[in-house]
Order: structure tokens, then sequence, then C-alpha cells
């Protein structure tokens, strides 16, 4: 199966996604780059996004990254850095690559950032996925 199909097929399912409105940016197989808007229910009450909201986006972008090869891949091990604290309104870019593999194991990274200024690393956050013996 492509990996647009594959990709589009889990996010046809991702309920989660679809509510914080994740949008699909670009794809390739084994990496991907996600969207969203930081909205006013995302907020924690200090008034800035809750940690949630940028590990939820680099999650799905690890799970699209990953799963986009062929092979249905599930998280085994993640992390984030929080590095700069986000408002209503910013828009995040997320994009997840796979940094090394071996048959069984992809480890992956995604970078979050502003859209507004790419240069500018929100937050950090690293995965491993167990790729299972099924195909898509």
């Amino acid at each position: 199966m492509p990996h647009t199909k594959i990709v589009n097929t889990m996010m046809e399912g991702d309920f989660f996604s679809q509510w914080l409105g994740i949008k699909i940016l670009e794809l390739k197989p084994g990496s991907c780059k996600l969207t969203l808007t930081v909205r006013k229910d995302m907020l924690n009450g200090f008034g800035i996004a809750h940690g949630g909201i940028t590990y939820s986006l680099a999650d799905s972008a690890l799970a699209f990254a990953s799963n986009s090869k062929g092979r249905k891949s599930v998280s085994i091990e993640t992390s984030i850095s929080h590095l700069v604290s986000l408002k209503e309104n910013d828009e995040l870019i997320a994009e997840a690559f796979c940094e090394t593999e071996t048959e069984k194991l992809g480890h992956y990274k995604v970078n979050l950032f502003l859209k507004s200024d790419p240069t500018k690393i929100v937050a950090l956050f690293k995965g491993i996925v167990y790729k299972t013996s099924k195909d898509w």
C-alpha cells in the first residue's frame, strides 16, 4: 500500500488527531510533516499550551512517519523536551524522520517549531517504534 494511502487510512480512524486539528503537510516513506494551531481549549492554567498538545502532535507525527514505510509499527518508548512555551493561535509544525532502524525497531526524531519562524525549535521529541510483522 502506498505511504499516502496508509497515512490517510490511519488519519480517517484517528479521532484524537482530528480533534486536535492536525493537518498533513508532507509525506514521504519514513518521514512526515504535520501542523496544528493552538486553540484556547488547549491552554493550561498558566495560559500556555498544555504540554500534552505538543506531545500529541509529535506522537502523531511519529506514528504516521513510522507506519508510512508499510509495516504496522507501534511506539514502545517516547520522550519530549519542551523548550519554548506556546500561546493561543501559535501555528506549530512537527517534522518527523527516521534516524536509524533495524528489522524490528525504528528510532525517530520529531522537531517541533513555529510556522512563523522555522528556526525556532519549541520542542524536541524522540521515539522508538516496534515494527510488527504485519504489513498495511
